[in-house]
């Protein structure tokens, strides 16, 4: 059974119909004892990072999660929910993110060396470029994707990039380690690449497999 993690902040219903479709058992929740009842846990997130923090922190669910990961259990940040997992992100005002992994979140410049611009927030289909072999990745297509954000990681540790994706710069895209996954694109919405990735995480849940090592 996969946790759908429900802070308020997350796009519950494209995700939930995203597992409808491809047979996965799911619960939504806010309350940790259900929470702490199932095999693996969704991170959605839509919206600001200081706000979901706020929420996470308040609520116990940011150190609930960080023993979840510390547990090795798996746990798969989406879009918002993957930026959660880092170190700190400059959205509005320095937050410290749950430091699941190291990075922090910065906004896209929107302007070249050059001087010419680029549209901001990055929305739209973009390819993945896979980096890293990684049961998350296995028989999906290095295809296209649905990103949505103003924000972007960066991280010294490449050895946990994924896959990236060009957007005027490399765009950490599927990011991983440990028991610890995320994507910055929204899978529920990224047609059979996305399907792929999330029938791949369901798989790994329902195996005990650790994700990454």
């Amino acid at each position: 059974m996969i946790g759908i993690v429900d802070y308020g902040m997350g796009n519950l219903h494209s995700v939930s119909k995203a597992m409808e479709r491809i047979g996965l058992p799911y619960v939504i929740s806010d309350d940790l004892d259900v929470l702490k009842t199932t095999d693996g846990l969704l991170l959605p997130g839509v919206g600001a990072f200081p706000d979901a923090m706020d929420i996470l922190n308040e609520s116990g669910k940011a150190e609930f999660l960080r023993q979840w990961a510390a547990d090795g259990k798996p746990l798969m940040g989406i879009c918002l929910g993957m930026q959660l997992l880092f170190e700190e992100s400059e959205e509005h005002r320095q937050t410290k993110g749950l430091s699941l992994l190291p990075g922090k979140v910065v906004k896209f410049q929107g302007q070249m060396e050059d001087g010419s611009s680029y549209k901001v927030p990055h929305m739209g289909w973009n390819q993945l470029q896979f980096h890293q072999q990684h049961p998350l990745l296995n028989d999906v297509e290095q295809g296209y994707v649905y990103f949505v954000h103003s924000y972007v990681v960066q991280t010294e540790d490449k050895q946990i990039l994924l896959a990236t994706s060009d957007y005027h710069q490399d765009v950490p895209a599927i990011v991983g380690r440990g028991s610890v996954v995320g994507t910055q694109f929204h899978p529920e919405k990224s047609s059979v690449v996305g399907m792929d990735l999330l029938t791949n995480f369901g798989q790994l849940v329902e195996k005990g497999v650790k994700l990454h090592d």
